[in-house]
């Protein structure tokens, strides 16, 4: 995974190029009127289909409200057992942190990685120790708003070495999208660009 989001963020606009780079080689004659015709209309018609314009709130609203992993939480006083168990049960990686009734105030995030470094790693049982031990606390966290583009999201958690990051916006916690959410609304994205691409060549523009 961490490869396919590394060749996104390294070679985002390879498509493009291999789709222009076959219109020099297949009819390098008419190459001035193309790239005239095309840079006539890319800035017209492609920005306003907006290229690497998908943002987080896109992928939330792709998620639905009632997603696995769109919001899931438990709370500073659960135990880590609880805590995984709940990921288990719906098939995430992450569940947010919130203090005992405040769930729109966020406390922190809580990952199987912390769970593996923190209490199988260091012998510690997760039936007595609770999530507030070993959760990454607020001021630590990593996080987007709905307006963040994708790519941007998706370079944050590589760089961070991280696989899930909480969506915030000034109203608080309005859900969670993981590393297989943004490189597949990434995916997606240049695949719809290659088909506008391959459109304006046959003449669709």
């Amino acid at each position: 995974m961490k490869g396919a989001v590394q060749a996104f963020l390294l070679h985002g606009n390879t498509v493009k190029n291999a789709v222009l780079q076959r219109i020099r080689v297949v009819n390098p004659v008419k190459r001035p009127i193309i790239f005239s015709r095309f840079e006539s209309v890319s800035s017209a018609r492609m920005e306003e289909h907006g290229f690497e314009s998908t943002t987080i709130a896109d992928i939330l609203k792709a998620k639905g409200k009632g997603a696995d992993g769109s919001w899931l939480w438990c709370t500073t006083d659960d135990t880590v057992y609880n805590a995984v168990k709940s990921m288990t049960q719906h098939n995430v990686g992450a569940l947010v942190v919130v203090k005992p009734g405040e769930q729109e105030s966020i406390a922190g995030i809580i990952t199987e990685r912390d769970y593996l470094r923190k209490i199988i790693v260091q012998g510690r049982s997760s039936k007595s120790t609770k999530v507030g031990d070993i959760m990454t606390e607020e001021n630590k966290l990593i996080t987007v708003t709905p307006e963040t583009k994708v790519l941007r999201a998706m370079q944050l958690m590589t760089d961070n070495r991280i696989r899930h990051i909480p969506v915030i916006d000034e109203k608080g916690m309005v859900g969670m999208v993981s590393i297989g959410d943004v490189v597949r609304a990434v995916v997606i994205e240049h695949r719809e660009e290659l088909d506008r691409l391959n459109a304006y060549i046959q003449g669709g523009y």
